[in-house]
């Protein structure tokens, strides 16, 4: 089992797997995954309406020892997915390695990479790229406090790629605006890192039900908005800081841009001639501006 496997990984993969009465008790764990499996093996057999040798069975067929094994791997994914920015430093600072700093960032990061990209499905990764560059969907962009400047920064290169890309506000009491002029079949980009924002879930929720479709950037953990998008991107963001590393989920998003580009180039140099001859006559504006303030 990879360690970057989560326990909701391993109930997906084996799933197929499973007898009826497992596949009952999965689908319990999934419906209000972690929380659901966080009791003892009595009350997680009566929540999923299954008996406890059935629990038992199941969990040693996903790969753990017994139910103690399986709910201390829950227990982790909790104690990761609400670890402060304190909490998480002085983890690793307890265990920091004596090499400089640069060589141990390089080697966390190097190693998100290597994780991620041996976990991301390449029919994925198109199928998102496919969605971007079709110009009948209108695109959104959005994301939580830290991660908002990735869905700007992602905003900021597929408007110059193609039309009908907006950036949703940050400010919350602005998003039904923006769910009324979502229409079917419009793609809305949602960035949502551990320590989860509500409001994202409840975004997701609504434009999923006006058949919105959801391309996802989370952590391995993966965000309540998982369970209402089509493709979802989980990112390992583990560094020897106090934050959280954006750069996996960065590079991701470059790989996301050049293919979308890549795919629709003549239009998208068509769209780069036209900006640059805008951004000369903007600043011969700012140049006569600047000459009326002095006059």
């Amino acid at each position: 089992m990879s360690p970057s496997h989560t326990v909701l990984d391993v109930i997906r993969l084996r799933y197929d797997g499973l007898t009826p009465a497992e596949k009952k008790l999965a689908d319990s764990l999934l419906d209000h995954y972690p929380v659901s499996g966080l009791g003892s093996i009595t009350i997680t057999a009566e929540n999923a309406g299954v008996s406890t040798p059935t629990v038992a069975r199941m969990v040693q067929k996903l790969g753990y020892k017994g139910y103690p094994e399986f709910q201390a791997h829950l227990h982790q994914e909790l104690e990761a997915t609400i670890s402060n920015p304190i909490t998480k430093h002085d983890r690793w600072a307890a265990r920091a390695p004596n090499g400089h700093i640069l060589n141990r960032f390089a080697e966390a990061v190097t190693e998100n990479l290597r994780e991620t990209l041996s976990s991301i499905d390449v029919a994925t990764f198109d199928g998102a790229a496919d969605l971007l560059r079709d110009e009948k969907r209108g695109i959104y962009f959005v994301g939580g406090r830290i991660t908002g400047a990735l869905a700007e920064y992602f905003f900021t290169h597929m408007q110059v790629i193609r039309p009908k890309a907006t950036l949703i506000s940050t400010n919350r009491s602005s998003w039904p605006q923006y769910l009324l002029n979502m229409n079917a079949g419009d793609v809305i980009v949602i960035f949502d890192i551990r320590r989860y924002e509500q409001e994202l879930a409840t975004l997701a929720e609504a434009a999923a039900a006006s058949g919105v479709v959801i391309i996802l950037f989370t952590d391995i953990w993966a965000s309540p908005v998982s369970r209402y998008a089509r493709h979802v991107f989980k990112v390992r963001i583990e560094a020897p800081s106090a934050w959280d590393s954006s750069v996996v989920t960065l590079f991701t998003v470059e790989a996301l841009i050049e293919a979308v580009q890549n795919a629709t180039w003549d239009k998208t140099r068509e769209r780069m001639h036209s900006l640059e001859k805008l951004f000369e006559r903007s600043r011969l504006f700012r140049r006569q501006e600047s000459g009326d303030r002095t006059n």
